[in-house]
C-alpha cells in the first residue's frame, strides 16, 4: 500500500524592490538574497519603473517604498500595482508612520505597511504574509490603526473645509484670511485643527490626504 507522497517545498516568495535611494536598495537585495525562501526578481527606483517591471517579471509581492522623488510616490504605484492583473501584493516598507501615510496606502491596497526600523526576521514573516494575503504591519503602525478604530476623528467643519480648499488652491495664510475676511491668527487655529484630525503635519499632507478622501469640492 502507498502512502500519500509528502509535498515538496513550498516555491520561494517571487519579490521585487522599489526604493530610490540605490544604497538602501543595494542593501535590502543583500538581506533578501540571504534567505532561502525570498526570490528577487527585480529592483527598481521608481514607481513608473516598478509598474514596468512588474508587468513582465509578476511578482508575488512588492516591497513599496512611500516616497520616490520625482514622479508618482509609493501610494500612486500600489494603487497602480494593485490594477494588473495578476495583481501583485504590495508590503510598504518606510520611515514614515504618520495617520496620513498608514492610511492612504492602505486605501490604495497595501498587504502591509513595515518600518525600515524593523528586523530583518520581522521583514522576511511579513513579506511571507503578504505573499498569502495576510495584514502585516509593525507593532507602532497597529497601535495607531487600533487607536484611530476606536477614536474616529471628528468631521472637519464648513469653515475648516472652506481653508482646506484655499490651502489645495496653494494660497499662504495672508492670501486665505483675506479671502475668508478672518484674521490670519484664526487661518492658524483653524489649521492646526485641520492637521490634527486629517493626522498630518505639514500643508502638504493636508492637501494630499483631503484628496484621497474626497474632501476638496
Amino acid at each position: 500500500m502507498t502512502g500519500t507522497p509528502e509535498p515538496g517545498p513550498a516555491a520561494p516568495v517571487r519579490i521585487l524592490v522599489c526604493d530610490d535611494h540605490a544604497v538602501v536598495r543595494a542593501g535590502l537585495l543583500a538581506l533578501l538574497h540571504s534567505a532561502p525562501d525570498i526570490e528577487v526578481v527585480g529592483e527598481a527606483g521608481s514607481g513608473e519603473e516598478a509598474l514596468a517591471l512588474a508587468r513582465k517579471t509578476a511578482p508575488d509581492v512588492v516591497l513599496m517604498d512611500l516616497q520616490l522623488g520625482e514622479g508618482m510616490d509609493g501610494v500612486a504605484a500600489t494603487r497602480r500595482l494593485r490594477a494588473l492583473t495578476p495583481a501583485p501584493h504590495v508590503l510598504v516598507l518606510t520611515t514614515y508612520d504618520t495617520d496620513a501615510d498608514v492610511t492612504r496606502a492602505i486605501e490604495a491596497g497595501a498587504t502591509g505597511y513595515l518600518l525600515k526600523a524593523e528586523r530583518a526576521e520581522d521583514l522576511f514573516t511579513a513579506i511571507h504574509a503578504s505573499a498569502q494575503g495576510r495584514p502585516a504591519l509593525s507593532p507602532p503602525v497597529a497601535d495607531r490603526v487600533m487607536a484611530r478604530l476606536r477614536n474616529p476623528r471628528p468631521a472637519l467643519t464648513p469653515r475648516e473645509r472652506d481653508i482646506l480648499a484655499h490651502l489645495a488652491q496653494g494660497l499662504p495664510n495672508h492670501a486665505i484670511a483675506r479671502a475668508l475676511y478672518i484674521s490670519e491668527a484664526t487661518v492658524k487655529t483653524h489649521l492646526r485643527r485641520i492637521y490634527d484630525k486629517l493626522g498630518v503635519d505639514t500643508r502638504a499632507g493636508a492637501v494630499a490626504v483631503a484628496k484621497e478622501q474626497r474632501l476638496l469640492p
